[in-house]
């Protein structure tokens, strides 16, 4: 078989091509925008397609370039770790409080839910704590990330799992979560606190009158300290990793530069200093898209093809168990009411599949039954940020203990 290996440059260029041609596909085909299917994923599926039809039909195998790749994967948690101010989680009162503590559980519960079917399958249980929490919570980006950690620690055929996993949880998430919504709403004969017709926004209004547009100057000016607060964290965030390896204690890169950029935003939030988090947020954005088009589209999917069957048991498995703490925990926790039950389909949007669905979920559950202001501004602040963070130190735990020990 003859083997091309593209340069970085190629590499990116074809990853470009790829997130345009998913988007037309996803607009052409509305199935992909109801359950909101990254352009991302789908780009990357038709590369992966080519790719395998080189392999079978042709005889040509292609390799993508890796640095860029790794680079995008840094600046994306980086951005996360930016979003995260504790002062607006702090904001959200006890009904925040008792979501976030939900969420824990619910990542523990995947994490474990997975870890035990894979034991039971004969194989890794760290392959359950990719399959779990990392990949149905964490969504393909978080999956594949950690998949190049645990694949470097030795556990092979990790991204493959990370892939085929996080996919089924995008498609499983967003057929699961609205109609189990709706269902909750129905059978306690739940009704919005407001009119009928009010506003279904997210309460979340400006602080203050609309800012005044910005010169071209300050816009770059802006650009530019976004630009080196990112790479401000990514420089700590390795060096963190430096002392935490001499230490003893192995760390992701990337989950180092979240931390670093956890530090900074609170910092900076500390001392009134102001950080532009537009254009940090649109950088995250902008890396994750690029991070999981070329992440994606050096898949093996005759390799995927093969692990189906138990990866499908597995999607069975993490909705039933987040299911299961949706209704019989946080919807009463919260206090079984119309707020609640909406909160709990946001729960589920981003606890089986990703915060775009979670949004989607109680769009169109508001859309039917009334607004739910509040659950909107709990969901909002959960899955910003405190999701991925408590998703990431939980699977660290997780996989830190004796009996998820990956043997070289």
């Amino acid at each position: 078989m003859v083997r091309y290996e593209l340069d970085e440059l190629t590499t990116l260029l074809v990853g470009i091509a790829a997130l345009f041609a998913g988007k037309a596909i996803r607009q052409a085909v509305p199935l992909l925008r109801r359950i909101d299917m990254p352009n991302a994923v789908v780009g990357a599926l038709v590369v992966a397609l080519l790719v395998l039809f080189g392999q079978l039909a042709l005889g040509v195998d292609v390799a993508f370039g890796a640095r860029t790749r790794d680079a995008l994967l840094l600046i994306f948690f980086t951005t996360i770790g930016l979003s995260a101010k504790l002062s607006a989680l702090l904001s959200g009162g006890k009904p925040l409080l008792i979501l976030c503590a939900v969420t824990v559980a619910a990542l523990m519960a995947q994490n474990l839910g997975g870890a035990a079917f894979a034991a039971a399958w004969g194989a890794h249980p760290a392959y359950g704590v990719l399959a779990g929490s990392l990949s149905f919570v964490g969504g393909p980006g978080t999956a594949m990330a950690w998949a190049k950690e645990l694949e470097a620690q030795g556990l092979a055929g990790a991204q493959v799992v990370g892939v085929g996993a996080a996919t089924l949880a995008v498609i499983s998430g967003a057929l699961v979560a609205g109609p189990i919504t709706g269902w909750i709403v129905r059978r306690h004969n739940l009704a919005a606190g407001a009119a009928a017709g009010a506003p279904t926004e997210p309460a979340v209004v400006p602080a203050g009158p609309p800012a005044e547009p910005k010169e071209g100057g300050d816009q770059l000016e802006s650009l530019l300290a976004s630009v080196f607060v990112i790479a401000l964290a990514v420089y700590i965030g390795e060096y963190l990793n430096d002392v935490a390896r001499g230490a003893g204690l192995l760390l992701p890169g990337f989950l180092s530069a979240m931390i670093a950029g956890v530090v900074i935003t609170n910092l900076a939030d500390a001392l009134r200093m102001k950080l532009a988090f537009a254009p940090i947020e649109r950088g995250g954005a902008i890396a994750l898209q690029l991070f999981l088009v070329i992440a994606l589209m050096a898949t093996p999917l005759i390799s995927v093809a093969q692990i189906l069957l138990p990866l499908v048991i597995n999607v069975v498995i993490q909705i039933g168990v987040t299911v299961a703490i949706a209704y019989f925990v946080l919807f009463r926790l919260l206090g079984r009411d119309y707020e609640a039950a909406v909160a709990a389909g946001g729960f589920l949007g981003f606890g089986l599949s990703s915060m775009p669905v979670a949004m989607a979920t109680m769009d169109e559950v508001v859309r039917r039954y009334g607004p739910a202001p509040k659950a909107f501004l709990l969901i909002t602040l959960a899955g910003s940020f405190f999701v991925d963070l408590a998703n990431a130190f939980v699977a660290k735990g997780f996989l830190a203990l004796p009996f998820f020990a990956i043997a070289r």
